[in-house]
């Protein structure tokens, strides 16, 4: 099955957090938040201004986001938990620098 957000929607895929601190300490899943950080798996085509025209999203497939903890209505898609919100709703973009990616 494939779906295509409407419109300034996005669908987002969670991306977990780690399960241990930097310390070493084990998060158990009872403590854990849900994350706050996503990447974009699909987009819709954009929002139109007051004249009609198209207004192009300015997160595209494959971003990785940060959102707000309440944003979005959570949906099961193919077997799995995905997110669908509004652009709006998207806090920014992390963009790796060209020096994290060498490190890694």
């Amino acid at each position: 099955m494939t779906f295509r957000p409407l419109r300034d929607r996005i669908l987002v895929r969670r991306i977990e957090a780690e399960e241990k601190t930097a310390g070493g300490i084990i998060i158990p899943d009872t403590a854990k938040e849900k994350p706050q950080e996503g990447e974009v798996i699909a987009v819709g085509p954009g929002a139109r201004d007051e004249s009609g025209k198209l207004t192009p999203l300015d997160v595209k497939i494959g971003d990785r986001i940060l959102f707000g903890k309440w944003s979005g209505t959570e949906i099961k898609l193919n077997g799995e938990d995905l997110l669908i919100m509004k652009e709006s709703d998207v806090m920014g973009v992390i963009e790796q620098t060209a020096a994290v990616k060498k490190a890694a």
